[in-house]
This record gives structure tokens, C-alpha cells and sequence, in this order.
């Protein structure tokens, strides 16, 4: 399975295969002889393991993105962008403004 990659964005495109797949399983269910039913279902459970690492995967590299950003946002400063928004927010603020 390709979702072992810790980090990875899941892959779109093997996702939707695996619905559709998943979908098609659905259909087999209903038509499958008792001896076969299974079978489908073991692989219905296979595939919806696999959808569930590769959102996992997402979530873990959407976590990891998130943490990097508020990294780089803990160490900017926004000393002078907070000076000048306080100064407009006053001018608007005053009584003879406008």
C-alpha cells in the first residue's frame, strides 16, 4: 500500500479508483452466490483500509503544513503593520474624519 509515505498528500486519483471500485463491489454484493460473499466483502474491508490511510495521510500532511505556517507566522513581526492599522483605525475613528 502507498500510503505508508508518513507526510504524503493522498493520492486523488487512487482514491476515486478505489470508490469506484468500492461501488462496484456494492453491486457484486447484491448479485454475488452465498459462497462468494465473502470474498467481496473481505475486499470491500481491504479497500475501505486503504481510503482510510490515505485520508489519514492527508490529515497528517495538512497538520504538519499548518504547524510549518504558524512557525514562520510566530517569528515575523508585524510591529509596523500593527502601528500603521491602529493609526487608520484612529483617523477613522476620530470625529472629523470622514
Amino acid at each position: 500500500m502507498d500510503t505508508e509515505n508518513r507526510g504524503e498528500e493522498p493520492n486523488i486519483e487512487g482514491l476515486e479508483d478505489r470508490v469506484e471500485e468500492l461501488e462496484g463491489l456494492a453491486d457484486d454484493l447484491a448479485n454475488a452466490p452465498d459462497e462468494e460473499l465473502v470474498e467481496v466483502l473481505s475486499r470491500a474491508v481491504n479497500l475501505l483500509g486503504e481510503v482510510n490511510a490515505e485520508i489519514e495521510a492527508g490529515i497528517r500532511s495538512a497538520d504538519e503544513r499548518v504547524d510549518g505556517i504558524g512557525v514562520v507566522l510566530d517569528r515575523t513581526g508585524f510591529g509596523d503593520f500593527d502601528a500603521a492599522l491602529g493609526a487608520l483605525e484612529e483617523r477613522e475613528q476620530s470625529p472629523g474624519a470622514g
